[in-house]
């Protein structure tokens, strides 16, 4: 098939690669606009667009896909089916319209749980024990067409977003090179969504990083895997911003302090109390130095009895 490819961070990349090397033919590939990153905010191209330059593909990147100049140029280019993987624009049903066999969207959530800009993140936020991809066939709601074909995998229990994401964007590619010969087979029943069931998981906000020590540690542990690589949870340690990449609970270990006070430095990590069980952390970060496991920060066995947070 001739394929309009549409998507931009990492998790899009494994499906373009597959494409790539397919007897499929990728005629343009959409990606948002540079965008400024890093501490320099240096100009720096989605990583879907590294990886078309590397194939010498064409590259669009329009601010916006309601622009009739650019509807043009993707009707020209007569493609049989659009792939969408986390591309961030809304397609406007013009555009939806412009493929043969319409447009395809890989989505890393069981559908209709999930919909949104952050289906990772919210599936480890809320504790759920599976999740996996859906190939979605899109209409003009958010994540609410037709399902075509769908995988589902555990999620591992101290997994955390960059992990989950990079499994799922494995498992996404997987299916759409099974899911697009029998698209243009007519082999697949698209299912539409059921109502009950349906969530929301709108993009996460930097401050949703920082953490209430008034939760039960089992909640804050999901916010900790939730939140790495981006955007970190963290908490105020003597003032200063705190990092905790890694964290576990103990069911074992009996509620006794202030929520956030530090118990001890166990062999396990730091042990801090939760507003419900303890949280043992174990990879941190200072201001300005590297992560480290929590053993080697220093001044940790000088910690207990130091309320986080404050």
């Amino acid at each position: 098939m001739r394929i309009i490819y549409a998507g931009s961070p990492e998790f899009a990349v494994p499906a373009l690669q597959a494409l790539i090397n397919s007897d499929h033919n990728v005629v343009a590939v959409l990606t948002q606009p540079d965008r400024p990153a890093g501490r320099g905010r240096k100009l720096t191209p989605p990583p879907v667009k590294v990886l078309a330059a590397e194939s010498h593909l064409p590259v669009l990147q329009p601010q916006s896909l309601r622009d009739k100049a650019v509807q043009q140029q993707l009707c020209d280019l007569r493609p049989d089916c659009m792939v969408v993987v986390a591309y961030g624009l809304i397609l406007p049903q013009t555009v939806l319209d412009i493929p043969r066999y319409g447009c395809v969207n890989l989505h890393a959530s069981l559908l209709p749980r999930h919909r949104g800009a952050a289906p990772v993140q919210a599936a480890i936020l809320e504790g759920d024990a599976m999740t996996g991809v859906c190939l979605m066939q899109m209409e003009a709601g958010l994540d609410t067409g037709p399902v075509l074909l769908t995988e589902k995998t555990d999620i591992g229990s101290y997994e955390t977003t960059g992990e989950l994401t990079a499994r799922l964007a494995d498992i996404g590619q997987d299916l759409l090179m099974r899911g697009l010969p029998a698209l243009a087979a007519d082999k697949l029943t698209p299912q539409a969504q059921a109502d009950d069931g349906a969530s929301y998981a709108g993009k996460i906000a930097k401050a949703e990083a920082n953490i209430d020590w008034v939760l039960s540690a089992t909640e804050i542990a999901q916010r900790v895997r939730a939140f790495n690589p981006w955007p970190v949870a963290q908490t105020l340690l003597n003032g200063q911003q705190f990092r905790v990449w890694r964290a576990i609970t103990d069911d074992g270990l009996i509620d006794q302090c202030h929520p956030g006070e530090v118990i001890e430095l166990s062999a396990a990590g730091l042990v801090v109390q939760a507003g419900s069980g303890v949280l043992i952390l174990q990879e941190v970060q200072l201001p300005g130095k590297p992560r480290v496991a929590i053993q080697d920060m220093p001044g940790v066995r000088d910690l207990s009895g130091t309320v986080l947070g404050v």
